[in-house]
C-alpha cells in the first residue's frame, strides 16, 4: 500500500477522526474510519488500524467498540467535558455581561472543538436561542491580564474609567483624570467583573467595573492597603454592596414577616443575626453599604419587610418614598 501524503502524521489524523466524527450516540466502522483517512492523506489497512487503536488505548485513550451484525462500530469516549458540561460552560460565556459578543463567539468556537461535529450543533443551537446585552470593551480580556499580573507582582496601578453619556458616546470620570490604586482582587458579582483596590488617596477599599477600565498600566510603586486586607473577606464584601453601589458601610436593623427569611438568606448568608419576635415575625442585623441600591432592594420586597435602624437611614427611606410619590403622584382618577 502506498503511503498518503500526511503518513507520517497518521496517528495524529486517526485521533483527529475519532474526536471530531464519533461520541456516544456516533460510531464509525473500521471501514469508514479507513476512508476517512484516506481523505485526510492517509493510507492505512485493516491490520494497521487495529494496531494503532491498540496504541491510542495503551496511551490512555477510552474507545468503545459495539457490534453491529456484521461490522465493530468504534466510537471516543474519553472527552475532558461531557456534553452537558460544555452546554453549562457554553451559556456561562453567552451569558456574562462582560465578554463581548465577538469574544463570546470565539469562546463558543474553542469548545464546541472539544466534542463531536454531531455534539457541537447541540452547543450552537443553545447559542442561537440566547441573547443578552453584552460588553462593547474588547480590551477587557487583556485588562483581566494585567490586573491578575499586578496583584501578582503587588503593584499598583494607573488607568482611566468612563461612562456612557446620553448621547451613547465614552466619557471619561473626573475629566479624564488618572486613578490610582493599589489592586487587591478581581470579583465577579451582578454578572460584572469588579476590581477591588485600595485608595490610599482616600485610604479606603474601593471597586471599579473593569469593563470600564481603559489604558491601564502597571507602575513601579509598591502596592498598598495590606493593613486593611488583613481581614477582607471577597464573599462578605459582595453581598454587601448591592449591585456595587457605594455606600457608607452601615449595621441594619430589619424587621419582617417570617416568610421573609429566605431572600435576608439567599442575600447574606446563614451567618446573619435573625431573632424570633414573635410567631409571625422576626428581627435580624445586617451589614450593608447603605446606598440607594439597597433601599430599592427593600422597597422591592414589599411591606412583608422594613427598615427599623438606625434612625438615619429610616429617614433616608422616608424620603426615598416620598420622592417616589412625587415622581409618580396619584393615579388619575
Amino acid at each position: 500500500m502506498a503511503a498518503g501524503e500526511h503518513q507520517k502524521l497518521k496517528m495524529l489524523y486517526l485521533l483527529r477522526v475519532l474526536s471530531e466524527e464519533t461520541d456516544d450516540r456516533h460510531a464509525l466502522s473500521a471501514k469508514e474510519i479507513i476512508r476517512k483517512l484516506e481523505l485526510l492523506g492517509v493510507n492505512v489497512d485493516r491490520k494497521t488500524l487495529y494496531k494503532d487503536l491498540g496504541l491510542l488505548e495503551d496511551y490512555g485513550l477510552e474507545i468503545i467498540r459495539e457490534q453491529n451484525g456484521r461490522d465493530v462500530l468504534y466510537h471516543l469516549a474519553t472527552r475532558t467535558f461531557e456534553l452537558p458540561e460544555l452546554k453549562l460552560l457554553v451559556d456561562a460565556v453567552q451569558s456574562s455581561r462582560f465578554i463581548t459578543q465577538k469574544k463570546s463567539r470565539e469562546l463558543i468556537r474553542k469548545l464546541e472543538s472539544l466534542t463531536s461535529a454531531e455534539e457541537a450543533k447541540h452547543l450552537h443551537r443553545q447559542v442561537l436561542i440566547t441573547g443578552r446585552i453584552k460588553s462593547m470593551n474588547e480590551s477587557i480580556y487583556y485588562i483581566v491580564d494585567r490586573l491578575h499580573e499586578a496583584i501578582s507582582n503587588g503593584k499598583q496601578i494607573r488607568f482611566r474609567y468612563y461612562r456612557w453619556n446620553v448621547r451613547k458616546e465614552m466619557e471619561l470620570r473626573r475629566d479624564g483624570a488618572w486613578y490610582q490604586v493599589s489592586p487587591w482582587c478581581l470579583l465577579w458579582d451582578d454578572e460584572n467583573y469588579y476590581l477591588v483596590a485600595f485608595d490610599a488617596a482616600d485610604q479606603k477599599i474601593k471597586h471599579y467595573r473593569v469593563d470600564k477600565i481603559v489604558q491601564l498600566s502597571i507602575t513601579g510603586e509598591a502596592r498598598d492597603g495590606k493593613a486593611q486586607f488583613r481581614q477582607f473577606d471577597a464573599a462578605s464584601y459582595s453581598r454587601s454592596q448591592f449591585g456595587m453601589f457605594g455606600g457608607e458601610m452601615t449595621r441594619v436593623s430589619l424587621e419582617g414577616r417570617n416568610e421573609m427569611v429566605g431572600p435576608l438568606i439567599d442575600r447574606f448568608g446563614k451567618d446573619i443575626s435573625i431573632t424570633p419576635q414573635d410567631a409571625e415575625r422576626f428581627t435580624a442585623q445586617v451589614e450593608v453599604q447603605a446606598s440607594r441600591h439597597f433601599l430599592a432592594w427593600i422597597i422591592a420586597l414589599g411591606d412583608g419587610i422594613r427598615i427599623t435602624g438606625p434612625e438615619e437611614l429610616v429617614a433616608r427611606m422616608r424620603l426615598e418614598a416620598e420622592r417616589l410619590q412625587n415622581a409618580y403622584g396619584q393615579p388619575d382618577k
